[in-house]
């Protein structure tokens, strides 16, 4: 890979009912309003039943593996969040080589090296969220392959910085819109009132240009990154074919939440949690009782939302009809790898692929020979 600049970091990460609490889109293409706002779409309905085959134990032995970023050729670069180091894992034969460490990080609870983030168009560069000894932030790194491994980083240079970090809820998932534009989920770290207020980076999806700054347009407010509010702890980021975004949440005792995201919207933390239908408030597309999930990663892939469950032990279908379920969600894999954390799509797959990474090392899992592992997975 070339030289370029790396990667930005996300946010806080949060607890579910007592397991673990530990964007937007734009309207869409030839899309349409509905009358409470949301984004419509005449694409076809996903099938209402899918199916999930493990193809591959890709690879084994990772210690807390947290963010996964797939590079062109088709590696995946991984964070290890409580030793700060980034490793790349080969797509075909599963040989792990360190790249480096990331300065700075302080693990401690749900907090360290989160989320990691590439741009298409700037894969010399790496993102990263992670948690240092004051707050969470977002950095990025020169990536130059052609060093010697455990060298390969460049210095972070820091995007943004003051988002609030915790012993739980620090979000911490990043990852670059059709739009090209880097967004975050962050945590509100146990201080549920940060969800409400605007000035806050806590509790929220922020939206920012690839150097760290308000994009100018787009969002509510031009001068800041704020996306949307109103949310406890932001675990997962993906958009569909039609450019909507998806995020997955951590609630507290009674509904984990799928939300479909919307500029400005206030997504009820921690006045409400899961549906409500409380004017000013926006209701999740889908919600869980906690221990069925605890949401994690979430990839959009054969027109449904596949959602990695920590608590649930379980990874869920969502099939979509535009903006809306198109039949109830569906659960497989429970059980049979423990906790997983991180699902994304492996382009390599012929569009129907999946790498899932499991959560069994994070101090909440029972750990066995071989975890924490990456599965690959072929989808329907």
């Amino acid at each position: 890979m070339s030289v370029g600049l790396a990667c930005a970091l996300l946010l806080a990460a949060g607890c579910s009912g007592g397991g673990e609490d530990e964007g937007g889109g734009r309207k869409p293409d030839g899309g349409e309003r509905s009358a409470d706002g949301r984004a419509e779409s005449s694409a076809s309905a996903a099938p209402a039943k899918g199916s999930v085959k493990v193809v591959k134990t890709l690879t084994t032995g990772l210690k807390s593996p947290w963010g996964v970023a797939a590079l062109p050729g088709g590696d995946l670069l991984v964070a290890l969040r409580d030793s700060g180091q980034i490793v790349r894992v080969d797509d075909t034969s599963g040989k792990k080589t360190k790249v480096g460490t990331v300065p700075g990080v302080t693990a401690a609870g749900e907090g360290g090296l989160l989320g990691l983030a590439v741009p298409s168009d700037s894969p010399g560069m790496v993102y990263a969220y992670l948690t240092t000894a004051s707050d969470n932030r977002i950095v990025r790194m020169l990536y130059d392959e052609k060093k010697a491994p455990g060298n390969q980083l460049g210095a972070p240079d820091t995007l943004l910085k003051g988002i609030p970090k915790g012993t739980i809820h620090n979000g911490g998932r990043i990852a670059f819109g059709p739009d090209k534009m880097l967004y975050a989920g962050t945590g509100e770290s146990g201080k549920g009132d940060l969800s409400q207020d605007k000035k806050s980076l806590g509790g929220k999806i922020l939206r920012m240009t690839p150097d760290g700054d308000p994009p100018g347009q787009g969002n509510p407010a031009a001068d800041s990154v704020v996306y949307s509010y109103g949310h406890r702890n932001v675990q997962g980021l993906a958009w569909d074919r039609d450019k909507r975004l998806w995020a997955s949440e951590f609630g507290q005792d009674t509904w984990d939440e799928l939300n479909l995201i919307e500029p400005g919207r206030d997504y009820g933390w921690p006045d409400i949690e899961g549906k409500a239908d409380k004017k000013g408030f926006q209701d999740p597309v889908e919600q869980w009782k906690p221990a069925d999930s605890s949401p994690s990663g979430v990839a959009v892939v054969k027109g449904s939302v596949w959602m990695a469950g920590l608590r649930g032990e379980r990874l869920w279908r969502i099939p979509l009809k535009g903006a809306e379920p198109a039949a109830r969600p569906q659960a497989f894999l429970k059980g049979k790898y423990g906790r997983l954390r991180t699902v994304v799509p492996d382009p390599s797959g012929g569009g129907d692929g999946l790498w899932l990474v499991t959560s069994e090392t994070d101090g909440r899992g029972s750990p066995k020979k071989g975890d924490d592992r990456i599965l690959r997975l072929k989808v329907s």
